[in-house]
């Protein structure tokens, strides 16, 4: 069952004088239960297209459903149902971390006693339950992303938006929060939809990947998928003696795609590895052609990103995507700027960490009326 469907789903800028298109009729479902990745350079519209679907963004044109609400007739429905957890952390540095999950949870009109059980729940999940006295401030970079996770967590939404979870964190914090993600989806069933420019945090943790350029997506499909449709795989031949006869035998091969030879190696492509491989070794030995080595590598993501879009991922492009605003979307009860996006209703805004409740301020507002 599809949890987000958006049809046509666009986003225009006004800047210096021209319109800029940032995201371009986008099409796309994720369904139930999923891990799914938007990969793509700064500036392609991933953030823009996550904005627009967590009602941060009014769209352009296009509709959506998120979560089995109306994007645009039911925005606050979209709100209530999502976690968002925006690339600047929502928590305030002097609270702890015990305080600003149950106060996230009184956001959303839980009683004391169930937020408190709630905040229990996503603090074990998360690996924060050691923590729940510390002072945020005295988090380390991956502690900190995994509570900014865990506040769009407390009202158990069975969907959560992660823009760039993990930029800015060690290999080994990265890996320990790619974990926590997972059980997150297997455990708790819930769906996770995230933008990265990490290649390698779309190849180990997503379960779909969607390449975006220049404002539309180009490709998309498991890892496994992206690799063979647009580079298929490498085997590696070294052969003991004359590599022409094994040369000939190759290129007679059906299910060799290309095949270039560097000295007494061969490489040729081919489209399934696995399968091709023994057919191969078999061909080559009833040739009588004696082998050093065989080895099959599949291309990487890189690989297949570059094919896909003519540039390398970290190429940024140059499309103006505004600040997400500071305090989420600004309502009737929040003290902050007016709302930018259009989208601010009384049913309540939307915090940095996570929607706030059907009438609460927007998460740092109320942590600043409450310390007054």
């Amino acid at each position: 069952m599809a949890i987000i469907m958006a049809e046509g789903l666009a986003r225009t800028f006004r800047t210096r004088g021209r319109t800029v298109e940032a995201v371009s009729g986008v099409d796309l479902e994720v369904g139930a239960g999923e891990i799914v990745g938007f990969l793509g350079t700064n500036g392609a519209g991933k953030t823009t297209t996550l904005r627009m679907l967590a009602t941060l963004l009014r769209p352009t044109s296009g509709r959506a459903t998120v979560a089995g609400a109306d994007l645009r007739r039911d925005p606050a429905g979209v709100r209530r149902r999502i976690g968002y957890v925006g690339q600047g952390g929502g928590a305030h540095p002097d609270a702890l971390v015990g305080e600003e999950l149950l106060l996230q949870g009184e956001l959303y009109r839980m009683t004391r006693a169930a937020a408190r059980e709630r905040a229990a729940a996503v603090a074990g999940r998360l690996g924060l339950a050691d923590l729940l006295d510390r002072q945020v401030q005295t988090l380390s970079g991956g502690q900190r992303r995994r509570l900014d996770i865990g506040l769009g967590l407390v009202h158990s939404p069975p969907l959560v938006f992660l823009d760039e979870p993990s930029t800015g964190l060690d290999p080994h914090s990265r890996r320990e929060l790619w974990d926590h993600t997972r059980r997150l989806r297997d455990e708790w069933g819930t769906t996770v939809f995230l933008t990265t420019h990490y290649l390698e945090e779309a190849d180990a943790l997503c379960d779909r990947v969607l390449v975006m350029d220049r404002g539309r997506i180009v490709i998309e499909g498991t890892p496994e998928e992206l690799k063979r449709k647009v580079a298929g795989d490498v085997i590696s031949v070294e052969v003991a003696d004359d590599p022409a006869p094994a040369e000939a035998v190759l290129r007679a091969r059906p299910e060799v795609l290309a095949l270039t030879a560097d000295g007494s190696t061969l490489r040729l492509t081919v489209a399934r590895g696995e399968q091709a491989l023994f057919g191969l070794v078999q061909a080559l030995g009833g040739a009588g052609v004696r082998l050093e080595s065989i080895q099959l590598t599949r291309p990487s993501l890189d690989e297949v990103f570059l094919a896909a879009t003519g540039h390398p991922l970290h190429a940024d492009l140059p499309i103006p995507i505004p600040p997400a605003p500071a305090t989420g979307l600004a309502g009737p009860a929040s003290a902050g700027p007016a709302d930018p996006t259009g989208l601010a209703d009384p049913a309540g805004p939307t915090g940095p960490t996570g929607p706030a409740g059907p009438a609460g301020p927007a998460h740092e507002g109320a942590l600043g009326a409450r310390r007054a």
